[in-house]
């Protein structure tokens, strides 16, 4: 198995080039919505003839789709402002056929809240998003009782993250939407690169209320005649689903069997720990807490590398049967790569003193810390049992080689875990940026290379391809890192509640060391004594922190940096064969390297730092 140079010039049907053009970038000036309605109707003409040309296959990455929609606004004489509008026109028309072919009761239909009355709209929200109900106030509740009479489901919200899990959980196979172009560029993306059949309506304004739309438009979406398509597009939905799935109590528990037989902790009826027998009381904390959440992304990759190196066969849209179809021992394996995340994510948790994981209490913070070190223990052993006892099946070279990558995971996470502890309980908190990024190499590298690698040791011997994919991972895993420090800023409803925790608590993270780096030294002097006794309040001191960040240009480089580790893995991803892996490795770049769009201002030209090698050492 070997990695050979892909040089064929696929035109738009390709997965290849686009990878290496600009991966950041303010987008707000490309977000024009065409007033005249006569403007609209003919770029609509336009795209759905565009539309007709490209090869459905596969679906279009956005540098693909962006180029087709340069060229039709090019054609018909409009100015690049309307770039935005025109590639949601563009993606619709690609998906029409697909959306034609799922039956409305298998369809979602996404509203938005906005379009209601600003004062006097008497609907609560739900966790489902808004509640509304026929009082002919607005426009939802039309469309709304139009989409449930043909049979679909219906949410009024935008980005909710409810979505994602009604897709994975199989509920629906096509999404239907109507938002503004931030929210559509933002919540619908993934979904795009993920092959789910989308269509979408933009509204006529950016505004969060009384806002309106082409309402012919959306009608027209909504009754999309069933038809089954000419051509249909591959998609990882089945993958996706499949690796969901692992996780489910009932599909866990039949891969996973449980030693100790005992409840689940959902089975207790609020009684807690005190319903079940103390030797059970491990493995149903470990069990309850796989099934809890988190996107799966890991063993998604190790079930996407399989398929992509045996024919590609669950990207098909019948592919669905060919994923469930996986043998039980492929599917124990990518379980492994998850088991050992969740223990790292326990351990982390306690090491930190987070209070939140999945938008639930830590299980430190639940169960006190040495039961939650102890089910991290749990979960490492359960992830090298899944693997070790399929030898039989999978042969014992390939166990080995599977248990062999997972402990040098394991032992690489542990140390570079160790140097952030060392250096965060040390007084001195002085940190270069190369120290940095040699510990986001050691702590976040290795699970993705575990996911890849293990993919392709299932099907069999790596040879030469094991060095391009332990490449490929470290350049992703440095890349998450950062935006992971980013993303720190803003809160995460998946993790942490609280933004800015990581400064505060004196992590040693890319952004401190490039703060301290650009900074003159009575900042530098200041922003040390933030975190070492400073006695103002938590959020006194995280907006000045902020500051100092902004002053040192520290979000703008950690982009810019986040763009040259990404461009790397690109260059791996031209050069990589068979086709199939080629597009998992461009797609596992565009959704697991993730931008907080626009939070965070953007220099124009590469901070100065950036001219230097900041290569992250293993």
């Amino acid at each position: 198995m070997t990695i050979t140079s892909v040089t064929e010039d696929r035109g738009v049907t390709a997965a290849g080039p686009h990878a290496r053009q600009a991966f950041r970038r303010k987008t707000s000036h490309l977000k024009q919505i065409p007033q005249d309605r006569a403007i609209r109707e003919r770029i609509r003409a336009a795209c759905i003839q565009a539309a007709a040309r490209v090869d459905k296959s596969h679906p279009l990455s956005k540098d693909q789709m962006e180029k087709l929609t340069r060229e039709t606004l090019a054609d018909l004489g409009l100015p690049e402002g309307y770039i935005g509008w025109t590639m949601v026109a563009l993606a619709s028309e690609f998906w029409r056929e697909q959306v034609s072919a799922v039956p409305p009761a298998k369809r979602l239909l996404l509203l938005p809240h906005c379009l209601r009355p600003a004062d006097g709209c008497p609907a609560e929200y739900s966790q489902f998003g808004l509640d509304c109900g026929p009082c002919g106030g607005c426009c939802i509740a039309d469309l709304r009782l139009t989409a449930e009479r043909l049979g679909y489901r219906v949410i009024v919200a935008e980005g909710s993250p409810v979505v994602m899990q009604i897709i994975l959980g199989g509920y629906v196979d096509a999404i239907l939407g109507v938002a503004c172009l931030n929210v559509l560029e933002k919540a619908l993306d993934k979904i795009l690169l993920a092959g789910i059949p989308c269509m979408a309506v933009p509204l006529l304004s950016s505004e969060c209320r009384n806002s309106s739309v082409d309402m012919d438009w959306v009608n027209d979406m909504i009754r999309v005649r069933r038809q089954q398509p000419v051509q249909q597009t591959a998609t990882y939905i089945h993958l996706l689903r499949t690796a969901s799935r692992l996780f489910e109590p009932d599909e866990l528990d039949r891969l996973a069997v449980r030693q100790r037989g005992g409840p689940r902790l959902s089975e207790l009826n609020g009684k807690g720990l005190a319903g079940l027998e103390p030797i059970a009381a491990t493995e149903a904390i470990a069990y309850d807490f796989l099934t809890r959440g988190g996107k799966y992304a890991r063993p998604f990759i190790t079930l996407a590398v399989y398929d992509a190196l045996t024919g590609g066969r669950a990207t098909l849209p019948d592919g669905a049967k060919h994923a469930a179809g996986f043998g039980d021992a492929v599917k124990r394996t990518a379980m492994s790569i998850e088991t050992f995340h969740k223990a790292s994510l326990v351990h982390d948790d306690i090491e930190d003193d987070d209070q939140f994981r999945y938008g639930q209490e830590t299980l430190h913070r639940v169960y006190g810390i040495p039961t939650a070190l102890n089910v991290g223990d749990y979960l490492i052993g359960l992830g090298y049992r899944l693997v070790s006892r399929e030898a039989k099946c999978l042969g014992a070279d390939a166990v080995v080689d599977i248990l062999d990558c997972l402990a040098h995971a394991h032992t690489k996470l542990t140390e570079g875990q160790g140097a952030e502890l060392i250096w965060r309980d040390s007084r001195d908190k002085r940190l270069q940026p190369l120290d940095a990024l040699a510990i986001y190499a050691l702590k976040t590298a290795p699970a993705f290379e575990a996911a890849l690698f293990c993919g392709a040791r299932l099907v069999g011997p790596v040879d030469d391809f094991g060095k391009s994919l332990r490449q490929f991972a470290r350049h992703l895993g440095v890349a998450f890192q950062i935006l992971n420090d980013l993303n720190d800023w803003l809160g995460d409803s998946h993790n942490k509640l609280a933004a800015g925790t990581d400064a505060l608590e004196g992590r040693p993270t890319l952004l401190w060391a490039l703060a301290l780096e650009g900074l003159p030294g009575g900042e530098q002097d200041e922003l040390l004594g933030l975190v070492n006794g400073d006695p103002r309040s938590a959020a006194a001191r995280m907006e000045r922190t902020r500051q100092l960040y902004h002053q040192a240009g520290v979000f703008e480089k950690a982009h810019a940096l986040v763009d040259r580790y990404q461009e790397r893995a690109a260059a791996i991803a031209d050069a990589t064969a068979p086709a199939e892996l080629q597009r998992l490795l461009y797609y596992l770049i565009e959704t697991v390297l993730e931008r907080p769009t626009e939070h965070f201002h953007t220099l124009s030209e590469p901070a100065a730092c950036i001219d230097r090698d900041f290569s992250a050492p293993t």
